[in-house]
């Protein structure tokens, strides 16, 4: 009779991701791009102001800059002897008079405080810049910028590995970058498996054959690494053969820095991932303890790595986001990757905990709160288009309406 070998344990997510992590040595290289064109890319230099910023005191308000001295009490009337709009220098202010000033305009010598015009009325006079009295006793200081207050020259505004954002790109602009030292895209080729997956377009619903499905993975996967900034290259579907799949797995690893399959990396007849790997490089299959997304593969074809994610298209997407999302921010060099859980409310009950690690599709509700989709199954796809996010639930942990639960927006992990 022969002998069987157990099963290995299911492996933990965490350590699913540690591995994958250590393996991601960023290798993509550096380029300049323009600042316009940075956003989402991750930093591969730091950025140093050579700036102070602002460069000089500033007017954070329209309305007239002023002595404190000489507005003690409400209803003090200066005469105005100057008008100083945004990127004009006025002169020293003399004691006894105002000075009118635009928001951004650098505040004039003597000058020590701003009143804003919606507290003081202008008295004009025929010929002059006529007077204003102030409507309240300004404190010392208000409505003033000082030199400075947003970067001192020589400061780090940005660092290596931050992930650009619209912000980020502004505040390199603010200290006169035009172009910035990005990690280069990362090279990923997509290519699905299955005999029985069709594309939209190509044959009209109501002509599908029986055992025929949309590919569906393709199409959020596509748009999941465009989003982090990949160069995509769609293989297409590759047929249930050895020869097809060994023969498109070579060709990608040849110029690219990861290979993305879905489906086929179980050990069924029709499972020829594991195969054409093992025959071109090294694959390491992991049962991993997450619902859903249990069947995953890691491997090396050359210098190109490989994932292999599951075939059901939750367990793909959310594979995708929880695995293969922050090891390409790694290969890019980011340095924060996952996305930090939010303690929130559960308004339900989940009294039926999996033995393996949950994510459960869910949504905010009006009461700040979180709901749950009635069905959690790995082929819904609706679950993650209703769901802005996922409850991360231990494994054999139940709770109860009520209970603080650890939550994940798609905003973070789709950004």
């Amino acid at each position: 009779m022969a002998s069987t070998s157990p099963r290995p344990p299911l492996m933990a997510l965490d350590e699913a991701l540690s591995r994958l992590l250590a393996a991601a040595t960023p290798k993509v290289g550096v380029e300049s791009v323009s600042t316009f064109e940075a956003d989402g890319r991750v930093l591969a230099q730091d950025v140093v102001s050579v700036l102070t910023v602002p460069p000089r005191d500033n007017s954070s308000m329209d309305g007239y800059a002023v002595r404190v001295a000489d507005c003690g009490a409400p209803g003090a009337v200066l005469r105005v002897t100057q008008r100083i709009p945004a990127g004009t220098v006025g002169t020293p202010l003399a004691a006894g008079t105002a000075a009118r000033i635009f928001t951004g305009a650098q505040i004039p010598e003597g000058a020590d405080a701003v009143v804003m015009q919606e507290d003081t009325s202008a008295l004009p006079e025929e010929g002059n810049l006529g007077s204003v009295r102030i409507d309240i006793a300004p404190a010392m200081g208000q409505w003033i910028r000082r030199a400075g207050e947003d970067v001192a020259a020589g400061d780090i505004v940005l660092s290596t590995g931050e992930r650009l954002t619209p912000a980020g790109l502004g505040l390199a602009a603010s200290v006169g970058l035009a172009q910035l030292q990005v990690s280069k895209r990362p090279r990923v080729a997509l290519l699905s498996t299955g005999d029985e997956l069709v594309m939209p377009g190509e044959v009209a619903p109501e002509a599908m054959k029986p055992g025929s499905i949309y590919n569906s993975n393709r199409f959020f996967m596509r748009a999941l690494l465009q989003r982090l900034g990949c160069e995509v290259n769609d293989l297409g579907i590759v047929p249930d053969r050895r020869d097809a799949t060994i023969e498109a797995l070579r060709a990608a690893s040849l110029s690219n820095d990861l290979i993305i399959t879905t489906g086929g990396v179980s050990v069924g007849e029709e499972d020829h991932i594991k195969a054409a790997v093992e025959h071109l490089g090294q694959l390491d299959l992991w049962s991993l303890s997450m619902k859903p997304g249990k069947p995953f593969a890691y491997g090396r074809i050359g210098d190109a790595h490989l994932t292999g994610l599951p075939g059901n298209p939750v367990s793909s997407f959310l594979t995708f986001l929880l695995l293969v999302r922050p090891f390409l921010l790694t290969l890019q060099g980011a340095a924060r990757v996952a996305p930090q859980a939010i303690p929130m409310r559960a308004d339900f009950d989940w009294p039926r905990a999996d033995r393996r690690r949950e994510f459960l599709r869910a949504r905010r509700n009006a009461a700040g709160g979180l709901d749950v989709f009635a069905n959690q199954s790995s082929g819904v796809l609706t679950s993650t288009v209703w769901g802005d996010g996922v409850i991360d639930t231990p494994a054999g942990q139940p709770f109860k309406a009520g209970d603080t639960v650890q939550f994940i927006p798609f905003a973070l992990l789709l950004a």
